[in-house]
């Protein structure tokens, strides 16, 4: 088998993109592209990280950030991240192993056909006539701003029953992935890795509710009120003006994120976190 791979470093870091021309002297027998900001700082040719949804497998060089735009771009291919961050709790690989842990990938895809991974679920936000780029961390509904003045009223509704209703900042609902992101610093559980759940976090509520943990199957409901703007946001990237009173539906995307690789320890990262 033919095993085509993309390799996307993170953005003017020279150590990412210098890792970035490793891989690719030593994939001979591999074909090799390269996102299109690395390609002019290596001197190479580059693909948009968008048309790596066709590659075998994808290597994101960076941080949790890298690996979740390569998430969004790079459609249900495979993706072995390599750790450059502090914490990596989506990279498993350090950059010292990083040439034989893809290798070794390679070698498994060009033998098999397959390769070993991990799904990660993400989340679909969808209102009327529209939905937002999956969310492998959060979706957040909130009002105009954070602060006085800015919020929202907020109804959480889980499978039609009401569990919380708010004048709040926004609120927030995160897969495990993202229970060490957004959700942590609002006050929010950590969930390990692979559990079925998802988790709905209020912020700044004025009433407010604990956190609250349910089946990721479960069919949430955010009605936004009492305010003359909100937004939806996935990731922190894809955002969709609301026009209250809106609703916006919450729930497990069809199309998960396979992550290839080891896996990461999830609490010795846990004790890199300030």
């Amino acid at each position: 088998m033919n095993v085509a791979v993309g390799i996307v470093a993170q953005r003017d870091n020279e150590r990412a993109q210098a890792l970035a021309a490793t891989l690719i002297d030593t994939l001979e027998d591999a074909a090799t592209v390269v996102d299109e900001a690395t390609a002019v700082a290596i001197d190479t040719d580059g693909v948009p990280v968008a048309s790596m949804a066709e590659c075998d497998l994808v290597v994101s060089i960076g941080g949790d950030g890298t690996l979740l735009f390569v998430a969004r771009e790079a459609g249900g291919t495979p993706i072995l991240g390599v750790n450059l961050g502090e914490v990596g709790f989506l990279n498993a690989v350090s950059p010292d192993d990083a040439v034989a842990a893809v290798a070794d990938a390679v070698e498994t895809l060009r033998r098999t056909g397959a390769i070993d991974g991990r799904e990660l679920d993400r989340l679909r936000a969808a209102g009327e006539g529209w939905s937002l780029e999956p969310a492998l961390n959060e979706v957040v509904v909130h009002g105009s701003r954070r602060g006085h003045g800015g919020g929202a009223t907020i109804e959480i509704r889980v499978d039609g029953e009401r569990y919380a209703e708010s004048h709040a900042d926004g609120v927030l609902v995160a897969t495990p992935t993202g229970s060490t992101a957004y959700n942590l610093g609002e006050g929010g559980p950590l969930v390990r890795p692979g559990t079925d759940t998802l988790i709905i976090n209020q912020m700044a509520a004025t009433d407010a509710m604990p956190p609250l943990v349910v089946d990721r199957d479960a069919e949430i409901t955010l009605a936004v009120s009492g305010a003359e703007t909100a937004y939806a946001i996935s990731d922190g990237r894809s955002r969709r003006e609301l026009e209250p009173p809106a609703t916006v539906d919450v729930s497990v995307a069809d199309d998960p994120v396979t992550l290839a690789g080891p896996r990461t320890d999830f609490f010795e990262a846990l004790e890199k976190l300030e």
